[in-house]
């Protein structure tokens, strides 16, 4: 059996790994997909011994029949299914320190974040130094928005429509008629 350490380290991985991607996981059980992933990260699928659809069929032999999910037990045994295909030519408990070693204080890669453009036509037109007119008065020197302050007509919601330019003229001109 694995020492302490290493048990913790794994359930913190698994905890992770759990929640990564959802935002009412608990931590306590971990998804088809987060047991993927967590696969992928830490290099268990080897694209030889070990495939996608071998991490599935694992993962489908560990859960409970009605389930969509596994707890951290079944997620040991669902460890222990892939340590002997993963490391077929070693004994099963050093097998499995193998792959616990994989997984053990790894956390979640996240990959594929959308990276802000600054470049050519969006560097051009988001640089505040190059506004005119109207514009130029929206930003400060430092190139930061000045919000509604910056606005040349700020609606003060105080006559029958909002931002009525003809404010308290409406009694002069009944006077006028009159």
């Amino acid at each position: 059996m694995a020492d302490k350490d290493v048990v913790q380290a794994l359930e913190e991985s698994f905890r992770k790994f759990a929640m990564h991607g959802d935002t009412k996981a608990t931590g306590n059980e971990m998804s088809g997909k987060n047991f993927a992933k967590l696969c992928k990260d830490c290099k268990i699928i080897d694209g030889k011994n070990i495939t996608t659809t071998d991490v599935d069929i694992s993962f489908s032999k560990s859960k409970d029949r009605s389930s969509r999910l596994i707890s951290f037990h079944q997620f040991q045994n669902a460890l222990q299914d892939l340590s002997r295909k993963r490391f077929h030519g070693h004994e099963e408990e050093q097998a499995l320190e193998e792959i616990q070693k994989l997984v053990a204080g790894k956390f979640p890669i996240i990959s594929g974040v959308t990276k802000t453009v600054s470049d050519g036509a969006v560097k051009r037109l988001t640089d505040s130094t190059k506004y005119t007119g109207q514009h130029r008065g929206r930003f400060d020197e430092n190139g930061k928005g000045k919000g509604k302050a910056g606005r040349e007509d700020v609606p003060t919601n105080s006559g029958y429509v909002s931002a009525y330019k003809g404010r308290g003229t409406y009694d002069k001109k009944v006077k006028e008629d009159n």
